[in-house]
């Protein structure tokens, strides 16, 4: 097919995320991936800032992650996980447990994070999350519990699904829509403290206070981790995951960290919560970066002490079970993403990248049209003052060689952990370019 013909059937039959159909803008056609860079069917060449939506950390066509899934389809790609299992799911859950500096330090083995869930997507791991804690509380108070709600920060994102919809932001979030169907779940404030800045108590003040008032309600609470990504790509202090599990542990409440986007290295720790030293979750959401973005993959991780409360209810078993739940072909992928991953000097890595979005976004604060400029880890973020107008600035993106998808105020990149120096140089130049240009 030409370009265009691909176009063409695209706008006649494929709707595409968070778009009309037919599309109001026009999608640029793919023919190949390689690296950093997205090789388009038109002859250009593009350096991907976007990780493929934060999940290729090793870039295209890695030739690890390809191997691992050749072998792997040659033995089987997917069979049933009910009544069967096999070694990619059983090894990649013993690393995954392995990998987490936090279980390694818990004294207490019950609290470590070792009982392993698979999901087919983030928002699926969140759905899942939620349910365990809601029939955890119902196993452990009987029918006459009142713990059916979730509490939740202002500005979150936790996928598209229903319930998790319901824990996302009700006001400037993408669902307020559904507002009048979703379940009613309990908000406060969001975490103002930056994440380098000297603590101040009162940034938790309101959460502490609704946990007093209502913690006989709350099944769990459930927020990202030291960066709000698609709410808003807001960093903000650690110190507020020690006071929130200081908290949890208080009152009773079972706390479920959503690091779908910032798990497997993009904020500089191989997990957002290692920069809060020795806090655990008691359940946690993992996807995006587990297959390095090859497979559509995601997992619901909690502890012993929780799991065990499964077998006491009425049902005694977790009432859910995906027909692709633990596809071979994912793990075999997801378990070769993680073994390269922590093959890197992930420090030195991560902090170049850093170091490099620090220096070459600076100018951008000089620009009219910003609003603030910010960096953490691998994630660069301009936001501007007013929205972009996406049929101008996603043609001048590409027409720059880069591919970037700015979304309301934020031009952002998350790019791939293998980036070259000048990949990356040409990544912030165009924004720097969109920055300081009026907007039309």
């Amino acid at each position: 097919m030409t370009p265009e013909e691909v176009a063409e059937l695209d706008q006649k039959y494929v709707w595409h995320p968070y778009a009309a159909m037919p599309n109001a803008l026009p999608c640029f056609p793919v023919k190949s991936a390689s690296g950093c860079e997205l090789q388009l069917m038109d002859g250009k060449k593009v350096v991907d800032g976007m990780s493929s939506w934060w999940a290729a950390i090793h870039g295209y066509n890695h030739p690890v992650l390809n191997d691992a899934a050749k072998e792997q389809i040659g033995q089987m790609s997917h069979v049933m996980f009910g009544g069967l299992t096999h070694q990619p799911a059983v090894s990649l859950a013993k690393a995954l447990s392995e990998a987490m500096s936090p279980n390694r330090t818990c004294q207490n083995k019950e609290d470590r994070l070792d009982k392993v869930f698979y999901c087919d997507s983030g928002s699926v791991s969140i759905e899942v999350a939620m349910k365990m804690a809601l029939q955890y509380n119902y196993n452990l108070h009987g029918s006459s519990s009142r713990k059916s709600k979730f509490l939740t920060i202002r500005g979150g994102y936790h996928g598209d699904t229903f319930e998790a919809m319901s824990v996302c932001d009700p006001v400037n979030g993408m669902h307020h829509l559904f507002q009048s169907v979703l379940p009613v779940q309990i908000f406060c404030k969001r975490p103002e403290v930056k994440f380098h800045e000297e603590w101040d108590e009162a940034d938790i003040e309101e959460l502490a206070q609704l946990m007093e008032e209502r913690h006989d309600e709350i099944a769990a609470v459930i927020l990202e981790p030291i960066v709000q990504g698609a709410g808003g790509m807001r960093f903000y202090s650690p110190q507020y995951l020690v006071r929130l599990r200081e908290l949890c542990d208080e009152y009773g409440v079972l706390l479920i960290f959503d690091e779908i986007a910032t798990g497997f290295g993009r904020t500089g720790k191989l997990f957002a919560m290692e920069h809060a030293p020795n806090v655990l979750p008691d359940i946690l959401c993992i996807g995006k970066a587990l297959s390095g973005g090859f497979l559509s993959f995601a997992a619901t991780l909690t502890s012993e002490k929780i799991a065990n409360v499964f077998s006491q209810g009425p049902a005694g078993v977790l009432m859910h079970g995906p027909t692709f739940m633990g596809n071979p072909l994912a793990c075999a992928v997801s378990l070769a993403s993680l073994k390269l991953l922590q093959s890197y000097d992930l420090p030195s890595m991560i902090g170049s990248i850093e170091k490099q979005l620090v220096h070459e976004l600076e100018p951008c604060k000089e620009s009219p049209y910003v609003q603030d400029v910010r960096v953490l880890g691998a994630i660069g973020v301009v936001e501007m003052k007013e929205p972009m107008n996406m049929s101008v600035v996603q043609p001048q993106l590409v027409q720059d060689g880069v591919w970037l998808r700015p979304f309301g105020k934020l031009l952002y990149t998350m790019p791939p952990f293998i980036i070259k120096k000048e990949e990356l140089r040409k990544i912030t130049r165009a924004m720097l370019s969109i920055a300081t240009r009026r907007p039309r």
